[in-house]
């Protein structure tokens, strides 16, 4: 995936962008900038490196007078769209993060500027990246910015409301005083948390879901106070509580339905193969029997314990399944867990684990062995 990401800097890319700055930037020189960008160590950078050496070569390219270089920025966005570039690239609203890396770089100084530019440039390239350090600088002045951004008539610029405020952005420096307190944090959340825009919505839980890892009494709190509310809520609180679902919190469950499963019972729970060969995939089955005489709803999930260079283990949680099962039934589950090789995961040889999690409760476990 890395490879694929890093490869959208690509020809085409550079071509389109070349195009606009010769729209924009007087005497440019596109062969000069190129052999700037294609440097000796271009084939090794991946993406947020490729990103930031452009933002690096495309610098001395702008004004040296800020507010200027922020208007060629904005012109270069219309050149852009005037040529077409959705059209013309592959995710163009990742490509063109150079420019929100350009403000972030160059603008912690010029607070009304670089603000003002980010709202603009958001709806062209996310700006959740660029506006965290003005978070992190600013406190409460950014805050009460992002507060007044969940009005906003562009539901981009209501996503950066709650995108570029969450504690542990994924790709974006993590801000450590949420991480502690996420309560300025909260008057965002309840702003949106009935927008009629799902993406936004879908931000606000990632948020939440954000503030879970450190706070989860916060999180489990807001859900049962949003829970029934709107569907719209409802939606919000179930994808805000994946990370402590998983983990088996049992309070969770029990607002979510997930009740005892003192009437469940797992039987001939069997791994096909004690060897898996990597490249193979673990195949493992089980009977799930419902003893009592009402329906019952359960959470189904498996944990791998993956063997760790240091010989420990560490457990990563799949799903299964939420259902009713039936008063009285007995129900045959088969599942495959692959080990292909995939850049986002390094195998380790040796011993590894399988295990049965019945609403957050781990209630049977098998081991296999993992080898090339």
């Amino acid at each position: 995936m890395a490879e694929l990401f890093k490869n959208l800097y690509s020809k085409a890319f550079f071509e389109v962008f070349t195009e606009a700055l010769e729209m924009v930037i007087d005497n440019f020189d596109k062969k000069a900038f190129l052999i700037q960008i294609y440097n000796d160590e271009w084939d090794d950078l991946e993406l947020k490196q490729r990103m930031h050496h452009i933002t690096s070569i495309l610098t001395p390219y702008l004004s040296n007078n800020y507010p200027k270089s922020i208007e060629q920025l904005l012109q270069l966005i219309d050149s852009l769209k005037s040529i077409g570039v959705s059209e013309r690239l592959k995710y163009p609203d990742l490509v063109f993060l150079v420019f929100p890396n350009y403000i972030e770089r160059h603008g912690l100084s010029d607070y009304d500027t670089s603000v003002a530019a980010i709202k603009k440039i958001t709806s062209f390239s996310t700006c959740e990246f660029a506006v965290r350090p003005f978070i992190i600088k600013y406190g409460d002045k950014m805050m009460a910015e992002l507060l007044k951004w969940t009005q906003d008539e562009n539901h981009h610029v209501r996503r950066l409301a709650t995108e570029g405020c969450r504690s542990r952005l994924p790709w974006g420096m993590a801000i450590r005083e949420f991480k502690i307190d996420p309560s300025p944090i909260m008057p965002i959340l309840e702003a949106l948390k009935n927008d009629p825009s799902e993406y936004v919505r879908k931000s606000v839980a990632n948020n939440l879901n954000d503030i879970s890892k450190d706070n989860p009494q916060v999180t489990i709190d807001i859900v049962k106070r949003w829970k029934g509310a709107s569907k719209e809520t409802d939606w919000i609180v179930k994808h805000a509580s994946r990370t402590l679902l998983k983990a088996g919190n049992q309070e969770l469950m029990q607002v979510f339905g997930f009740g005892s499963i003192d009437n469940i019972e797992i039987t001939n729970f069997n791994v096909k193969k004690d060897i898996i060969r990597v490249g193979e995939a673990l195949e493992f089955q089980f009977s799930l029997t419902n003893h009592s005489a009402k329906n019952e709803l359960i959470r189904l999930e498996y944990g791998i314990y993956y063997l760790k260079q240091n010989d420990t283990h560490t457990k990563k949680v799949f799903k299964i399944s939420e259902r009713n099962y039936e008063a009285g039934s007995t129900s045959s589950i088969k599942k495959l867990q692959s080990f292909k090789l995939v850049s986002t995961r390094k195998y380790h040889m040796g011993e590894h684990l399988v295990s049965l999690i019945v609403n957050g409760i781990e209630v049977e476990e098998s081991s296999f062995e993992l080898r090339p």
